[in-house]
C-alpha cells in the first residue's frame, strides 16, 4: 500500500491565482477597454478579478474562465453601458500612421462591431481568441467585423 496520498484531480489542475491573473490579465483588460473606454474598462477589469479571486475554486476550473469573466465584468458594470466610450485620442507623432477621425468614428460603432475590431484588427487578436472571450461563434464575430469595418470605412469617406 502506497503511503502517498490520491491526487484530487480537479485541484491538481487548478492554476494559481497569481499565475492566472499574469496570463489573463493583459487581454481582459484590452477588451473592456474596448467596449467601455480606458477608464471605465480599467474599472470592469478590477471588478471582473474581485469576482474571479472571491469564487477562485470554481472558476480555476472553467472550461473558458476568461470568457466567463469578461461576462462578469460587464454584467458588474451595467451602468458603464449608457455611456459613449472615451477613446484615446491619437498622438501627434503618429497622425501619419492613424487616421485623426478614428476614434470618433470607433465610438460610434455599436458595442459588439466596436469591440470585434479592435480586439481583431486593432490588437491583433485572432478571431477564434476574440469569439472566445466574447462568448460567440467565430460567423457571429465576422459579421460584427465586416459590419464594423463597413461602417468605419463608409464614415472615413464621408468625413472632412
Amino acid at each position: 500500500m502506497s503511503s502517498e496520498k490520491p491526487k484530487n484531480t480537479v485541484t491538481a489542475n487548478v492554476e494559481p491565482f497569481d499565475a492566472f491573473v499574469i496570463r489573463v490579465e493583459p487581454g481582459l483588460k484590452q477588451a473592456f477597454v474596448a467596449r467601455f473606454g480606458r477608464d471605465d474598462g480599467v474599472e470592469a477589469t478590477s471588478e471582473a478579478f474581485a469576482y474571479a479571486w472571491e469564487h477562485w475554486p470554481r472558476v480555476s476550473v472553467m472550461e473558458n474562465p476568461t470568457g466567463y469573466l469578461y461576462r462578469v465584468g460587464c454584467s458588474r458594470t451595467r451602468r458603464i453601458r449608457r455611456r459613449t466610450p472615451i477613446l484615446p485620442e491619437v498622438e501627434v507623432s503618429r497622425m501619419p500612421e492613424v487616421e485623426p477621425q478614428l476614434p470618433a468614428v470607433l465610438a460610434s460603432l455599436p458595442e459588439r462591431q466596436r469591440v470585434a475590431v479592435i480586439l481583431v484588427h486593432g490588437l491583433g487578436w485572432t478571431q477564434r481568441e476574440a469569439a472566445d472571450l466574447l462568448g460567440v461563434s467565430r460567423t457571429t464575430l465576422q459579421n460584427h467585423l465586416e459590419r464594423g469595418t463597413h461602417r468605419i470605412r463608409r464614415a472615413l469617406k464621408e468625413s472632412p
